[in-house]
């Protein structure tokens, strides 16, 4: 009996109606589509480059307009839409024209290459061990420089984007149980310098054993920074990974390949976002 009462008394005690959440309307677009134009190098990539007046008839519908056309598959469809992926088709047609590489370039030294999306892979085999290099295109096109250096002369031709990612070398010999990794990196005032031959295009950052098999590296084993190496060790560590075909002309190949996928990337990146924002 006085479970029955409790109960009723908890039924007739109802809490308060809250209003429906006010959903805010921005009237800017997504961080990742409209970075500040500052940022972006005045480049062959002209997306990020548009004027103000697309960008406001993209962002804010025109008054009188209806919101939306409807074609029968359910989705949204705007002016700004139709408008933007006219454009994206304008860009990838300009980005293919420029396009150096319709097939990766191959790295000279018997490497094999495997690709996986935006990251791939060197695997070269010599004398009963394993070399194999990794890299991601994802981030590997550095910033662009200052502004009064982006400043062209009406004859002077746009300089190329060139991607210089970081790479780890992995050194496995056989039957053992441990694999050596470096880490290296190009460092950006040593990219693109000609005539120095005696100077080293990329640089090893750090050095580390890491159980061989294991996709996943151990944050407890001793992992060495070369920043307060003994220049004697350093060199022979150049040395070591030059004696398995790692150096400066392995780096400017990788360059050139890690250009070539970025870019190839860039291009279906392009392709899917006009299949996204347009109708099919």
């Amino acid at each position: 009996m006085l479970l029955a009462r409790a109960l009723r008394a908890a039924a007739s005690v109802r809490p308060p109606l809250r209003p429906p959440p006010r959903r805010l309307l921005s009237s800017s677009s997504p961080r990742a589509l409209l970075p500040p134009p500052a940022a972006a190098p005045p480049l062959a990539r002209s997306l990020w480059q548009l004027g103000g007046g697309w960008r406001t008839a993209l962002l804010r519908p025109r008054r009188g307009s209806a919101g939306g056309v409807s074609c029968g598959c359910g989705g949204l469809h705007t002016e700004g839409d139709k408008a933007f992926a006219q454009f994206l088709t304008d860009e990838i047609k300009e980005e293919k024209k420029i396009q150096k590489h319709k097939s990766l370039p191959k790295v000279s030294g018997g490497w094999e290459l495997e690709v996986h999306g935006t990251e791939a892979k060197l695997v070269r085999k010599i004398a009963g061990e394993k070399i194999t290099v990794t890299f991601n295109i994802n981030n590997s096109i550095p910033p662009s420089a200052d502004e009064e250096t982006q400043e062209q002369k009406p004859d002077e031709q746009e300089p190329d984007l060139t991607s210089t990612p970081n790479f780890v070398v992995e050194v496995i010999k056989d039957d053992t149980k441990h694999t050596l990794v470096l880490d290296c990196h190009y460092p950006e005032d040593e990219v693109g310098h000609e005539g120095e031959e005696e100077s080293d295009i990329f640089t090893i950052r750090e050095v580390s054993f890491q159980p061989t098999g294991e996709s996943d590296w151990k944050d407890t084993n001793y992992t060495l920074n070369t920043d307060s190496l003994d220049w004697a060790l350093y060199d022979h560590l150049m040395d070591f990974l030059a004696d398995r075909g790692v150096d400066n002309t392995f780096a400017d190949e990788l360059i050139e390949l890690s250009t070539a996928l970025e870019h190839q990337e860039y291009i279906k990146f392009l392709e899917d976002l006009k299949s996204f924002v347009k109708c099919q």
